[in-house]
């Protein structure tokens, strides 16, 4: 046995599946709230609030693991620009699942709204009442946004890639189970 980890930590790949499900939940959220006017608006709102510190929190939390815990080594062969993209694009993804829910709880805060979480925990302010503060993260949290989207569906996009193309373990390493194992011949 060399002792090279193949696969994340039971710990690792739960919270990375717990993070994923809260991040698709909040865009779809994201985009309900941004085109509509309704009485359910203010529903999301919470709702979205709520999500966002969920993964600011576990977030911090799967930094901290990974960095006790490291994670597999990525194949040898993969090539020298495909490492590079996989390392800054969990980069990315890290500096989005943290940065993003501090860039809302920082516009919440310089429009003076309560950031009020999982039905009453509110949380303190982290920056003085500004209109122009206000306006400047409204809308860098609602272009970043879109950026996580598109980092999410390459990081989807190159899951597959792994797991359908190269077969190169890099899939299996996260997830629950391994999808080519084989299935015996039924008889």
């Amino acid at each position: 046995m060399t002792g090279v980890r193949q696969r994340f930590t039971p710990l690792q790949r739960l919270l990375h599946w717990l993070i994923a499900v809260c991040i698709l939940a909040m865009l779809f959220i994201g985009v309900g709230m941004v085109s509509t006017a309704t009485p359910k608006f203010l529903p999301l709102i919470a709702i979205h609030k709520s999500l966002g510190i969920a993964i600011l929190v576990l977030a911090l939390i799967r930094l901290a693991v990974r960095l006790r815990y490291g994670a597999p080594a990525l194949p040898a062969d993969l090539p020298e620009p495909m490492k590079l993209a996989a390392h800054l694009s969990h980069y990315a993804l890290y500096a989005l699942m943290i940065g993003m829910p501090l860039i809302g709880w920082a516009m919440l805060s310089a429009a003076a709204y309560p950031v009020v979480v999982f039905g009453g925990v509110r949380l303190p302010a982290i920056l003085p009442q500004s209109d122009s503060l206000h306006t400047w993260f409204w809308d860098a949290h609602f272009y970043l946004a879109f950026a996580f989207f598109a980092l999410v569906l390459l990081h989807v996009a190159a899951a597959l890639f792994h797991a359908l193309v190269r077969r190169d373990g890099v899939f299996e390493a996260m997830a629950s189970v391994s999808i080519h194992d084989e299935v015996a011949p039924a008889e």
